[in-house]
């Protein structure tokens, strides 16, 4: 009983010292101050926040893309609206999304005849969902134990797509610029115009132009025509330097660049008098006496002998 336990330390030992690992001083950089999220968040990987390549609005849109409820409208002018930036630079971003497949963008007709955009948002570029669902209409939800957030969720979808559809059907189109017109508009003139602007489309495909924008175009173009230009001298004002992106509406460019680079009239030139005639060589029916004129006949001595004996 009196005997002490060796194995129980008679106090509590101290760290040695060389085992304390140096503390290393403070070099500043970035400090995270962290709350776990628990309702309202969106999973974003790494590979989109820190892409080496997309800029700093491609990733921020990106992110955005991917917090939003399916179904939510993202086309461009509704991105313009709800962000500062213009609607070039969201373009740009969103074509940069869709360079490096983190959308999908394709056009689709629906049953009512329009055709729409139907874009498609992938968290993880390369692979496709295998339970993604195909467009198509939503199942029926069962009658039974509704929930009141998920119904709402839904009209809120609902009445979103709605607003987009309408916008889409009610935009108007804008009139094309206009553009000169010839002094004389003969049909020959104004068919030559048209001939120059169908051919455009066989040194570029995206200048393809409708019936009524070869109509509204003409005029200008038989106005430059008017003015001794050339048609192949008209065809390299209108398709030189043109941009390398796609064109939403060549009509418009190519009314723009008609009006902005029309040539002036050329210099008045006085009409060269008409060289005089020299009529071929005939011989007289009276004295046989060779003579000018257009016919045979008789000569002028002739002809004054025959006057003056009547």
């Amino acid at each position: 009983m009196d005997t002490q336990n060796p194995s129980a330390p008679p106090r509590a030992r101290s760290r040695i010292a060389g085992n304390n690992p140096p503390q290393r001083p403070h070099t500043g950089g970035l400090v995270h101050d962290n709350t776990r999220h628990t309702t309202r968040f969106t999973v974003i990987g790494n590979h989109l926040a820190q892409h080496p390549e997309l800029s700093g609005l491609a990733i921020g849109l990106g992110a955005h893309i991917q917090s939003l409820p399916a179904g939510a409208p993202v086309d461009i002018k509704t991105l313009a609206r709800r962000f500062p930036e213009g609607v070039t630079r969201i373009a740009a971003a969103l074509r940069e999304l869709e360079a490096h497949g983190y959308l999908r963008r394709t056009r689709e007709r629906v049953p009512g005849g329009r055709i729409v955009t139907r874009t498609v948002s992938c968290n993880q570029p390369g692979r496709r969902g295998e339970d993604m669902p195909e467009p198509g209409p939503a199942p029926a939800r069962p009658a039974t134990a509704p929930q009141r957030h998920g119904r709402r969720e839904a009209d809120t979808m609902h009445r979103a797509r709605e607003k987009q559809e309408a916008s889409e059907r009610h935009v108007p189109r804008k009139p094309l610029p206009a553009v000169p017109r010839p002094s004389c508009p003969s049909p020959a003139l104004l068919q030559a115009a048209a001939d120059v602007l169908a051919d455009l489309r066989r040194h570029d495909p995206r200048l393809l132009l409708s019936i009524s924008d070869t109509a509204h175009l003409a005029p200008g173009v038989a106005a430059w025509l008017e003015r001794d230009v050339s048609p192949v001298a008209v065809r390299h004002a209108l398709t030189g330097d043109l941009p390398s992106e796609g064109l939403r509406r060549p009509a418009a460019l190519l009314a723009h660049r008609i009006s902005a680079r029309l040539p002036p009239p050329p210099p008045f030139r006085a009409p060269a008098a008409s060289p005089d005639v020299r009529h071929p060589l005939q011989t007289c029916d009276g004295c046989e006496r060779a003579f000018r004129a257009p016919a045979r006949g008789l000569c002028r001595d002739c002809r004054s002998d025959l006057r003056t004996s009547s």
